[in-house]
């Protein structure tokens, strides 16, 4: 996790792969567009335009486009955030259980859907929800750690000795830094921290 210093500062996409963020956010906006197309087959005469006329076509294109659609979104958030290993792996993962989904609604869709022998629906959907649940879990988590890391909140809490008296002070974090810097002689000076903090106190 990146230190306090790096989470207020503008560095934090430093060490960022230009072509990888472009690449995720592109996958992004095609997973985006697949997932409108995907509902325009099946809501609009676009299904003639791409010469999807057969009984079921717009049907099986529009569920493919749009199960497509959605794992790939879902990579294209950790490949654009800074995420690791193990959250780009689960998303992977439950891309590959989506993809096991499509492959499942690619062979059973119409025919042994919900009727037939063999009805693969149960099995397809299963595979399907599993893969994307498995995939929003690592994204919200890589979500939320990045959130974490950058806008970190609380406070931080001083002691501070003040007329023979021992006192609690919270500062913010940002403060917090501003002070070690005036002490450490990079900004400010010693007398000025106990000033402002006294000052506080009396309030």
């Amino acid at each position: 996790m990146e230190n306090l210093g790096d989470a207020y500062s503008n560095r934090r996409w430093e060490g960022r792969d230009p072509r990888r963020v472009v690449a995720g956010a592109t996958l992004g906006g095609v997973g985006a567009l697949a997932v409108v197309v995907a509902i325009l087959l099946v809501t609009t005469p676009l299904s003639a335009v791409v010469g999807a006329t057969e009984p079921h076509a717009a049907e099986k294109l529009g569920g493919t486009l749009g199960g497509l659609g959605i794992p790939a979104m879902f990579l294209s958030v950790v490949a654009v955030l800074p995420s690791s290993r193990r959250e780009q792996s689960g998303v992977a993962v439950g891309a590959v259980l989506c993809l096991v989904g499509i492959g499942l609604f690619q062979a059973a869709y119409p025919y042994n859907w919900t009727v037939g022998e063999q009805t693969l629906a149960f099995e397809t959907t299963m595979a399907y929800f599993l893969g994307t649940c498995v995939a929003f879990w690592f994204v919200f988590t890589a979500m939320a750690s990045f959130r974490r890391r950058n806008d970190p909140h609380g406070t931080v809490k001083l002691e501070i000795s003040h007329k023979g008296e021992t006192k609690t002070v919270e500062v913010s974090p940002k403060e917090y830094r501003r002070y070690t810097q005036a002490v450490r002689g990079d900004g400010g000076t010693t007398d000025e921290v106990i000033q402002e903090l006294e000052s506080r106190i009396e309030d």
